[in-house]
């Protein structure tokens, strides 16, 4: 049977190597990502260990009683690498409930990593899960993702975008962390005027990320001179290259900002097979955004769902 021990910072190298190695995980999972803000999180990630071989991992914090894989990450699931078996991962589960309930877990919620982010074929958390742990889907959201092997052209109303933004002469440019103030004023107000929200992120946060990894983190700008009008903040992974923020003012709305960033984004080497434009869903995901998720599809994107479960861990181990 797997042991499950709960991670220290004094194996913060052991486990960034893992990540590294896995067949499913992303620099997300990097410790130096994780933890920009341990402050906002009591972490209790999971390290699954069988004959003294480190086998997996289980990003996660802690809050009254439950279990969650990760609260202040998109996704959080069960990170292995290619050596893991459906059984393994099976009795990997097993353990983690015993562990959890000998700590007074009562609950898990747990965010699978979306499949396109796998390296290779890595579903056998969601079969453990659900027949071993009794996992009910309790959130899914809805994505739209471009397979960059097999890209659809893109729709009359973003193509009539396109053309404005040619008329108006704007262009698109790459700058690293010093030119983010510029994007996210056009992103705090647009969040604020629209949704009376800001981002998830600060700004010294963000540029704290791209400085800690350069080669994952892209910013984009759509300029009207030298003023930005659009941009956005992508996350370059080698399975996915994963919009983090996307924005326009009401300028660039009008002449067709984010139209011309995403064309001439698409048309570069990412070095990834999908670009994932990140869901369209709020709450639970039964809150469709159409105009957003019309926008995504315009340019190509297709439905990938985003799951996330939950499960009791006394029910489970008395049932």
């Amino acid at each position: 049977m797997p042991e499950i021990k709960r991670y220290t910072a004094s194996q913060s190298a052991e486990w960034n190597e893992f990540v590294e190695r896995s067949k499913n995980g992303t620099f997300l999972f990097h410790r130096s990502y994780m933890d920009y803000h341990a402050d906002r999180f009591a972490d209790h990630s999971l390290m699954v260990w069988h004959k003294g071989r480190l086998c997996g991992l289980l990003p996660a914090n802690e809050h009254d009683g439950t279990l969650y894989s990760h609260q202040g990450l998109t996704y959080g699931g069960l990170i292995t690498d290619e050596h893991a078996t459906t059984a393994f991962v099976c009795d990997t589960f097993e353990a983690i409930n015993q562990y959890l309930a000998g700590q007074g877990f009562k609950q898990v919620v747990y965010k699978a990593v979306p499949w396109p982010y796998h390296r290779l074929p890595a579903e056998e958390d969601l079969y453990a899960i659900t027949q071993i742990c009794g996992g009910r889907l309790m959130v899914r959201h809805i994505s739209s993702t471009i397979d960059l092997h097999e890209r659809l052209s893109f729709t009359e109303s973003r193509r009539s975008g396109l053309r404005k933004a040619s008329v108006a002469g704007l262009q698109v440019r790459e700058k690293g962390p010093e030119g983010l103030e510029g994007f996210w004023h056009v992103l705090s107000d647009n969040l604020s005027t629209k949704y009376d929200a800001q981002p998830v992120h600060t700004v010294e946060e963000m540029r704290l990320l791209m400085e800690r990894f350069p080669q994952h983190i892209s910013l984009f700008t759509v300029d009207d001179g030298d003023q930005v009008v659009g941009g956005t903040v992508i996350y370059l992974m080698p399975q996915v290259a994963h919009t983090q923020y996307i924005s326009a003012s009401h300028e660039g709305k009008q002449h067709g900002a984010l139209d011309l960033l995403f064309d001439h984004i698409l048309h570069l080497d990412l070095g990834c097979r999908y670009f994932d434009f990140g869901k369209s869903s709020d709450g639970d995901g039964s809150d469709l955004n159409r105009p957003l998720i019309f926008q995504k599809e315009g340019f190509g994107g297709r439905g990938v769902c985003y799951d996330w479960y939950e499960w009791d861990v006394d029910k489970k181990l008395t049932s």
